[in-house]
């Protein structure tokens, strides 16, 4: 964006010393730094900005996603995402939030043989993993294996090298899938399934999870084309927790292995990667369709919790939300339908028509009905957040490229206010403990 013509100014007069301060205005925004200027004398520092969990701070300039909560509209590069989920492929997003434009015909060919050429890990990465305890949580696995990258990669710490920035980001698209499902199997006590390069990415993904004894594994094109819409809905979606740690923990200029594995850690919080799987357990415990009027009046009562609908970001029905519900059709054709989607159903239909919700803005968010379509693939509830982070790589990746080239960028070091005690005279160890 252009800068704001230099009349866009904020007038802040501190009543403390009647002085007054005019502060720039660019972008609907004013630079925290400039505040330091306001002060009752020389010995004080100036203020700051006090904004726990970042509600009213832009943290950086960025050309990968745009967001319009109050719309209910979601962009990756300027492309609304209901165009690109019905109309592009998970590998083309990946390219467009990596690369800022669309490709050619040979720029996608080029990218699709480059992902699909390192998708194999290192064989050692097969005994890192074996190592996990057989009922280890696969987020947790997948955390720990991808930092481990960066020890069979050390050219990757090279991040001011284009080239080496495109390989590094090539194999870890490619190799996250790998990884993902390794730590599936690894949780059932199965063989770990190689990639198969004849396959499409996802097709190949889900070789790698559901793989048995057949020569060649053939997925339903209907579920591989359900689970690539969901890849394309989770690919990016601004500065979210995750993609912050990404930008924070990148901002050292570490390795970008080490900085996405802090986007898993992050994303493995229930309060970030885990709202899929409340949403299941809520379904569950309402039961019927018959049930639900108690529970709607246990939520406005304050004794139950309404996971699903709502959204940090979106006072609107969430875009990818209405998009889900539409890949639910395809796999519950394949699968059979899962009965708690009549439940959703239903209580979707009622929250939507109670003012109670409308009043508040409580819409279906992505999480309503992404977890009923992993269930019907057969995924346990922990692997959910595993998928989520397979599909959030690009837009980690994109961001982290975008911050490693960004010459605004500083290393993150928030400020804090300080509330402990001052002053403290130290006593020795032998005079406190006594004799």
């Amino acid at each position: 964006m252009n800068d704001a013509p230099s009349g866009d100014t904020l007038t802040v007069r501190d009543n403390r010393t009647g002085q007054e301060y005019e502060i720039a205005i660019t972008d609907n925004t004013i630079r925290a730094g400039d505040l330091s200027q306001i002060k009752t004398d020389d010995d004080t520092p100036g203020l700051a900005t006090y904004d726990p969990g970042f509600t009213n701070t832009a943290s950086c300039r960025s050309s990968v996603t745009y967001i319009d909560g109050e719309k209910g509209i979601l962009e990756y590069r300027g492309y609304p995402i209901e165009q690109l989920a019905e109309q592009s492929s998970f590998l083309e997003v990946a390219y467009l939030l990596v690369n800022g434009t669309l490709p050619s015909k040979t720029e996608y060919e080029q990218w699709v043989h480059d992902v699909t050429y390192h998708t194999f890990v290192h064989e050692n990465v097969k005994s890192f993993m074996q190592g996990f305890r057989y009922d280890g949580h696969p987020m947790g696995m997948l955390e720990a294996s991808v930092g481990a990258l960066s020890t069979f990669y050390p050219e990757s710490a090279n991040i001011s090298d284009p080239d080496n920035r495109y390989i590094q980001i090539v194999r870890m698209i490619a190799k996250m899938p790998t990884l993902g499902a390794w730590a599936f199997r690894h949780g059932q006590g199965k063989p770990y399934v190689y990639p198969d390069n004849d396959l499409s990415y996802t097709a190949n993904f889900l070789s790698m999870l559901f793989k048995m004894s057949e020569q060649k594994y053939e997925p339903d094109e209907r579920l591989v084309n359900a689970l690539d819409v969901l890849l394309i809905l989770h690919a990016d979606h601004e500065q979210n927790c995750s993609t912050n740690a990404v930008r924070s923990v990148g901002s050292s200029q570490v390795d970008p292995y080490s900085a996405v594995a802090a986007g898993i850690g992050a994303l493995y919080g229930p309060l970030h990667g885990g709202a899929n799987e409340a949403v299941l357990r809520m379904l569950r415990r309402i039961g019927s369709k018959e049930e639900i009027p108690d529970f709607i009046k246990g939520v406005k009562d304050g004794n139950e919790r309404l996971m699903g609908f709502g959204h940090r970001v979106y006072k609107n029905y969430d875009p990818r939300a209405k998009i889900i519900k539409k890949a639910c059709d395809d796999v519950f054709e394949v699968t059979g339908v899962n009965p708690l989607l009549e439940i959703a159903q239903e209580l979707e239909k009622i929250a939507l028509e109670d003012e109670y919700f409308i009043k508040r803005k409580l819409y279906p968010n992505v999480d309503f009905y992404s977890g009923l379509i992993y269930e019907a693939f057969q995924f346990p509830p922990e692997m959910f957040t595993v998928l989520f982070a397979i599909g959030r790589t690009p837009g980690w990746l994109a961001q982290w490229l975008e911050m490693v080239q960004d010459k605004d960028q500083k290393i993150a070091r928030p400020k804090q206010i300080y509330t402990g005690d001052r002053g403290l005279e130290f006593t020795p160890a032998s005079q406190r403990w006594g004799q």
